[in-house]
């Protein structure tokens, strides 16, 4: 019999994290340097006008460095902002990094009230935080759908970004779970209809 879905993914998180927690301090910081580096020798980086970072929790790659980089390049910096009234997420600008101040939510750093809303059609590139990824661009999350709900309009180029250990084989999926058109992670750039790429 097959496992249910919702079944299915927390073994699977539970996997993941798993091997998250077993990386040291410095693998983490070693890694995060790698992902950043070859994430500026790709095109998409490269051209991307408007640029969707996360604020990386400890257990996530540390991309904090490539949004300074942004901002003096002059690229649109956004980031996730968590809206109460709609109980999804909205893609914000960001023009200097003390406007990032706020604790949301889920205990993520977010930008302040005073900036701008962005729309999510207008942006060239999306950089994705998860659990876990698969080869194909399926991506598995936290559990809660913000992210999904908020992927969903957003018209550029989605990727993923993760560590090594976070990529498996094949993520369970259902229809409301958005594909990803490339998987980053410290050792490969993976287009997700492609072959892999190392």
């Amino acid at each position: 019999m097959n496992m249910p879905l919702s079944d299915a993914k927390a073994a699977l998180r539970a996997e993941i994290r798993a091997r998250l927690k077993a990386m040291t301090p410095p693998e983490r910081a070693a890694g995060s340097a790698q992902l950043c580096a070859r994430l500026q020798g790709q095109e998409a980086w490269q051209t991307a006008a408007a640029v969707l970072f996360f604020a990386p929790l400890p257990d996530e790659p540390d991309i904090w460095p490539l949004l300074e980089e942004a901002l003096g390049l002059g690229k649109t910096v956004l980031l996730p902002r968590f809206d109460p009234a709609t109980q999804g997420y909205t893609a914000c600008r960001v023009q200097n990094l003390g406007e990032v101040v706020k604790t949301g939510k889920f205990g993520i750093r977010e930008p302040s009230g005073a900036c701008p809303v962005w729309p999510l059609n207008r942006l060239d590139l999306g950089l994705v935080p998860g659990v876990g990824f698969g080869w194909n661009g399926r991506r598995l999350g936290r559990g809660k759908g913000y992210y999904d709900g908020l992927l969903q309009y957003v018209s550029g180029t989605k990727c993923g970004v993760a560590f090594d250990e976070q990529v498996v084989g094949e993520i369970p999926s259902g229809p409301h779970d958005i594909s990803l058109d490339y998987i980053l992670t410290p050792t490969r750039w993976h287009r997700a209809d492609g072959p892999r790429r190392f």
